[in-house]
């Protein structure tokens, strides 16, 4: 599905329409011939969608009507933006998805069926860094001081996209779960989280993107925050 904000004509849009794909990078608005995915069918596709399915099943037989209610006023309050950079809200339903999904996801955590009572999205880390060793191992540097890092069941989970050649300057997927950094109220992690395999082979001289995200214990998720493009030392 494509969004397209109209003026004098048609002013931004984003996504596809027939077999068009419209998008923007730093030079501007760009139109593309939309080319078809393959479906690989992989077991972590099957487990994403294994989690869609039982979170939507979840939502409509397990929750409480009560539950349902708290997300949907969290949706009505927290404004998120779309890919015009419009501001937009959510449904409850959205973001009881969004939350629990990347949990299931990233290994080990528990599912949130309570709405969250703090009306925002977490803090991002504008210090997020990632640095790519010659032994193909990754390096993360972060603020150990925010509040995530010092209270159990939260976590920041990092993503990684392929590898590219050192002539890429633009990266917009596909992304791998890379690893996650779980916060503990007795014995807080610190930075950096160092010596970590990736879930891609690198080698020196490529080019690697980095993204995170910060999952609550109420379930509240943060928005994505970057880190790239990394080269991969000599």
């Amino acid at each position: 599905m494509a969004l397209v904000k109209f003026g004098g004509g048609i002013i931004q849009a984003s996504g596809s329409i027939a077999g068009n794909t419209f998008a923007r990078n730093r030079y501007g608005n760009y139109m593309r011939a939309r080319t078809k995915p393959v479906n690989p069918n992989t077991a972590r596709q099957g487990t994403i969608r294994a989690s869609m399915s039982a979170l939507v099943e979840a939502w409509n037989d397990e929750l409480t009507e009560a539950q349902r209610t708290a997300w949907r006023l969290y949706a009505d309050t927290v404004a998120m933006t779309n890919k015009l950079g419009e501001s937009i809200k959510l449904s409850g339903f959205n973001h009881y998805v969004r939350s629990n999904s990347i949990r299931l996801q990233c290994g080990p955590a528990s599912r949130i069926d309570a709405g969250p009572t703090e009306f925002s999205l977490p803090v991002v880390d504008p210090t997020l860094t990632v640095t790519c060793q010659n032994d193909n191992t990754i390096d993360i540097a972060y603020d150990d001081t925010m509040p995530w890092c010092d209270l159990d069941n939260e976590q920041m989970m990092i993503f990684m996209g392929s590898p590219q050649s050192a002539g890429r300057n633009f990266f917009a997927g596909p992304w791998r779960y890379a690893m996650r950094i779980v916060g503990n109220a007795i014995a807080a992690p610190t930075s950096p989280s160092e010596g970590n395999t990736p879930p891609f082979v690198i080698t020196p001289g490529q080019k690697v993107w980095f993204y995170a995200r910060i999952s609550k214990a109420d379930g509240r998720l943060s928005n994505k925050f970057y880190d790239g493009p990394n080269t991969v030392a000599a």
